[in-house]
């Protein structure tokens, strides 16, 4: 019975974690998709800083990102100070914008690499018909890619849902914060079973909803 008293703060805690990877995905997803046309143009200075980009954070720790952007930026200058008034927004703000950044360079290689699989025959093709490079993407290469992008964004998702958990070092109050502070509370380690559960659950959920995405645009193969 003691773990029924513990589920309304780990729910809430569910909802964060939840919020959280929907919107960062999300955004991820529009930034990279521009990330991947850059990394694909042939204007070598466009280039260059979408591949600056993926490197750095690619090549840095998520965690180490996080500090930055919560710590350092506001520190370096007020513009990057956030204050609604109401800290877990303010927190909430500044995870969205780490795992947006940080998830966008992982999605633009997964585009960059689903683009790239399709036939160049297509691209000069759709050229030949009179499409320009924005309608070719549009109408002819994206459809193509989206089956292909499905699973690996899929995976993104997951792990991007699991690393949320590092919110919980800026106390922010995700699953794994509301577990250990039941844990500082009760001094009770059993609290980390529904909590884990609930993780299983969630990404059950998801993995679940993916493959039928999948499913349903395999048509495109």
């Amino acid at each position: 019975m003691q773990m029924v008293s513990w589920l309304p703060a780990l729910l809430r805690g569910a909802r964060i974690t939840v919020g959280l990877t929907l919107c960062a995905m999300t955004a991820g997803l529009v930034i990279s998709v521009f990330i991947a046309l850059g990394k694909l143009s042939k204007n070598i200075i466009l280039n260059k800083l979408c591949a600056a980009y993926t490197f750095f954070f690619r090549g840095t720790p998520l965690l180490m990102q996080l500090y930055f952007i919560y710590f350092a930026l506001p520190a370096i200058s007020p513009i990057f100070l956030i204050n609604t008034g109401f800290p877990e927004i303010d927190r909430f703000i500044y995870a969205f914008i780490a795992l947006s950044l940080n998830v966008a360079a992982y999605l633009a290689e997964i585009i960059r690499a689903a683009i790239q699989s399709i036939d160049k025959g297509q691209f000069e093709a759709s050229r030949v018909l009179g499409l320009s490079y924005a309608q070719t993407m549009r109408l002819v290469i994206f459809p193509q890619s989206i089956r292909r992008l499905i699973p690996p964004v899929g995976n993104e998702f997951i792990m991007m849902l699991k690393d949320v958990s590092l919110v919980s070092m800026i106390a922010l109050v995700d699953i794994t914060r509301a577990t250990r502070t039941i844990e500082n509370a009760t001094r009770s380690p059993l609290v980390y079973i529904p909590a884990m559960i609930l993780y299983l659950i969630i990404t059950a959920i998801f993995t679940f909803i993916f493959r039928r995405l999948e499913k349903k645009y395999s048509i495109y193969e």
